[in-house]
């Protein structure tokens, strides 16, 4: 029966494995979000869904599963920072993707001095700090809205690490330090 409003009729979603296809095709920046639990225990997961949503309050979002133990320790913490990867950094890219137990102690970083959010100095080329402002579940997924407090720009010119088509790759610069085609990494 078509919507009253829009007198369209529902659609039925496309299967999962069509939409992940889909958006494989579509390469992304890659980052590792970072917390810690009210404990102190650091927590952190590789994330690819980050968005810019506005500049008046600086306000950015990710997508993390939802029952994710880094969420958790977020929503308790009510901070965190978005680690935006260099292209070197493919390494802690796929720890941070593993979900292995002892992650944070096959990774160099430090923790930020006001609340301990830890800091990827090694394998970032700029890092959000940012304030839990709000989050919306969707699906098997939270949508967190940080608001951006702090941006650290560790000593390295920015050169990103990107994902798509199943593979991390990066835009390899000329002769000018101008960014030229993309180039793979080893999977």
């Amino acid at each position: 029966m078509p919507d009253p409003v829009t007198a369209t009729a529902p659609r039925t979603p496309v299967d999962p494995a069509q939409f992940r296809s889909l958006m494989t095709t579509y390469p992304a920046g890659v980052a590792i979000v970072t917390t810690t639990a009210p404990d102190g225990e650091p927590w952190g997961m590789t994330c690819s869904s980050i968005c810019s949503v506005s500049l008046r309050p600086p306000t950015l979002l990710v997508c993390l599963r939802d029952g994710s133990p880094t969420l958790a320790a977020l929503l308790q913490r009510s901070a965190f920072a978005v680690n935006l990867l260099h292209s070197r950094a493919e390494p802690a890219a796929k720890l941070f993707a593993s979900g292995e137990p002892d992650r944070f102690q096959k990774i160099t970083w430090v923790r930020e001095a006001e609340l301990g959010i830890p800091l990827l100095v090694e394998d970032a080329h700029t890092i959000a700090h940012c304030q839990v402002s709000e989050t919306r579940p969707v699906g098997d997924h939270v949508v967190v809205f940080g608001e951006v407090v702090c941006v650290t720009t560790p000593a390295i010119k920015p050169n990103p690490l990107l994902y798509g088509l199943r593979r991390y790759w990066s835009l390899k610069a000329d002769s000018d330090g101008r960014e030229a085609e993309g180039e793979g990494t080893r999977n």
